[in-house]
Order: C-alpha cells, then structure tokens, then sequence
C-alpha cells in the first residue's frame, strides 16, 4: 500500500552512510546528484576507461575505481545496464564488507536469480517512479519522484527502513513510496513497457501511421496525427486521469473513443497481453533475452537497424528540419 515514508532527516544524520553509485547514465547521475544534494556522502565508481569520468568530475561528484567502491561502501547502487550487473555483482562480491547495502533500481537481477548476493548483505529496491532526467527535476523544483520499495534480504534487520531512508535522500519532501516485491517490480515493469509504454505504443503509432500513408494522405499530416499528438494526449490523461481527459476533448472525439477503441483494443489484444503476461512470470523472457545476448545480440541489432530505417523516421526528420527553417534569425 502507498504511504508517506518516515520522517526521517536525510543524509548522514539518518544513518545512510557512504554511497556508492555504479553507472552514471540517466538514472546513476540523477541520484548520485540527488543524494548528495540531500547530504549524502557519495562516490561514483567507474571503470577505468569510463568516458563517464568527466561528466562525474564536472558535476563535482567524486568518482573512484570499482574495488574501492565495494571495499569501502556502506551502500553499492547497481544503477548499470541489466545485461552488466551479473558479471559487475561477480567481480565485487569478494570486496564487500558483511552488512553492505546492495540497491537495485530494478528488480530483474535479483528477481530472476541471475544475481544471488551472500547471506550477509541487504538486498534492496528503490525504484523512482520516473526516468533519470525526471528524477532530477522534480528533485530541483522542490519534490521527487514516488519509488517503489522491496527488501529481498535483511541481513541487518532494518532493511526496509534503509530502504525508505534512501527513498527519501532522493527527495527534498516527505517521498510517497509504495511497498512491493521484487517480483511486483519486475513483471509489472516488463509487462508495461511491453504491453503499452514501448512495444505497444511504438507499434500502435507506426500501424496508424502506415495506415494512413496506405491509403493517399500526406505523410507529414500522418507524423503529427500519429505521433506528434499522443504527447499532448499523454499530459491529459497525466493531468487528468482518463475519464478526465475524455471530458476535456471534443464530443466527436469522445464518441470515437468508446466505439471504435475497443475494436482497435479488442480481445486477441488483451489475450496477447495475457500470453506476454505469462511468459514474464514464467521467466521464459528473461531466458529469450539471456539467449539473444549471449548469441551476440544479432536479431536485436537488425530490429534497431529496421527502426532507424521506418518511413515515420524518414518523416519526422523532414517535418523537424522545416520546422527549425520556418524561424529565420530575428523571427519571435
């Protein structure tokens, strides 16, 4: 159930101690800056080649090897790749200190056994509710992100409240977490980037689309009706809730919207949804991704290049360079 996390002072005073943060891509340097923002004493570690290295420096983070972050951490946050944890976790396991902190972001590792941490250490999750640059944001303008909160193991018996504790260092105001599992994390992220934030979406845009190229309109017409509004769309249904966003469009629209939708979102759609639904529990994707990395990634790679290669690309470039054209120097 959501609730308000205790209200606990951030930074050393709650107990924190040093943070170790692995990765500094979107979601390691927006909590590294929000921890220490909040108090925290926090080092960033980094392999020794890391292009990242400036980017850490320049934000007036510190940032040290790998061994010295797990030798010397009170908290290591697993804030890399998925695909890289397993082998980081491997290297760092003999280096870490009994009671060490270990923080997931997401619970895939853990969920899916790829990562077994020793006995002696916590294994927790904090799961902002929003990508990095957002975690950021809200953080600068006074707030933070809602996380959801799971304790895997309790090697030191306070667990969960570290994990609130950390939750809050995220946030300049009381955070609203939601207590969960690693499993409730894991299949509800997968199934939602599946079902609708990635693969049903981006599939859905690209058919409408197609669609209406298919049949003689104009292809920028096409872009904005099926791409460029579903983000005003999006901050509707974010503002208002979708009965809400349903009140605030035209009655046309509206009317549209409840006879037509379900025949666009009909039942071999939410079987397809069930079937997706039941290989993540069953594990049976975990294995199908494990499988494609290890065999080199090549089907990935072609769907990348397939992407890159869709008319709707080829569009949008085209509609977003008239647009930077049609404002000449001097223009408001």
């Amino acid at each position: 159930m959501p609730q308000d996390s205790p209200s606990t002072p951030v930074g050393s005073s709650c107990g924190l101690g040093d943070v170790g943060i692995l990765g500094y891509g979107s979601q390691g340097r927006a909590q590294a800056l929000n921890l220490r923002d909040s108090g925290v004493a926090v080092q960033v570690g980094l392999r020794e080649d890391s292009a990242s290295r400036a980017h850490v420096l320049r934000d007036g983070l510190v940032s040290c090897s790998l061994d010295k972050l797990a030798r010397e951490m009170d908290w290591i946050a697993f804030l890399i790749p998925d695909e890289a944890q397993p082998a980081v976790y491997a290297r760092l396991e003999p280096l870490l200190r009994p009671g060490t902190a270990l923080v997931f972001a997401h619970g895939f590792n853990i969920h899916y056994q790829k990562i077994i941490p020793r006995d002696d250490l916590d294994v927790l999750l904090v799961a902002p509710l929003a990508v990095g640059e957002k975690v950021r944001a809200l953080y600068e303008s006074g707030g933070g992100p809602p996380c959801v909160i799971a304790c895997a193991r309790d090697a030191s018996g306070q667990a969960l409240l570290r994990a609130y504790r950390y939750a809050q260092a995220l946030n300049r105001k009381p955070v609203r977490v939601f207590e969960s599992s690693f499993a409730e994390e894991t299949e509800t992220d997968l199934f939602a980037e599946q079902a609708i934030l990635c693969g049903g979406l981006n599939h859905l845009i690209a058919a409408g689309f197609e669609t209406l190229v298919a049949a003689g309109y104009q292809p920028e017409i096409a872009y904005f009706c099926c791409l460029e509004e579903v983000k005003y769309m999006a901050d509707l249904i974010s503002a208002r809730g979708l009965a809400g966003m349903r009140e605030a469009i035209s009655t046309t629209a509206e009317y549209g919207d409840f006879t037509r939708g379900p025949r666009v979102i009909g039942e071999a759609t939410r079987a397809a949804m069930s079937d997706l639904l039941a290989e993540i529990r069953s594990g049976a994707f975990a294995r199908e991704l494990d499988q494609e990395l290890q065999q080199g990634g090549a089907r990935l790679a072609e769907f990348r290049r397939r992407a890159h290669e869709q008319d709707i690309e080829t569009v949008r470039q085209r509609v977003l360079g008239h647009s930077r054209k049609a404002v000449g120097p001097g223009d408001s």
